[in-house]
């Protein structure tokens, strides 16, 4: 039988220390950290609810993250 995929470790990091730095060094800074995949959206953007790991979302407005979240 195959072993189990693991998934990979998502890195320790606050969402909430993204909140209000401009939309490029936040970028920057979350890819520094380990995140594989990094959005910027616009608020009210419609996306989809699954959770992936290593996911870091961020909500921009006026070029600034209003609002950031794991997924």
């Amino acid at each position: 039988m195959a072993p189990i995929p693991s998934s990979p470790a998502e890195p320790q990091d606050s969402p909430d220390a993204y909140v209000g730095l401009d939309a490029t060094s936040a970028e920057h800074r979350a890819r520094e950290r380990g995140w594989s995949t990094v959005r910027s959206l616009r608020p009210g953007t419609v996306i989809t609810m699954e959770y992936r790991v290593g996911r870091l979302n961020f909500e921009v407005t006026d070029g600034r993250v209003t609002r950031c979240w794991k997924g």
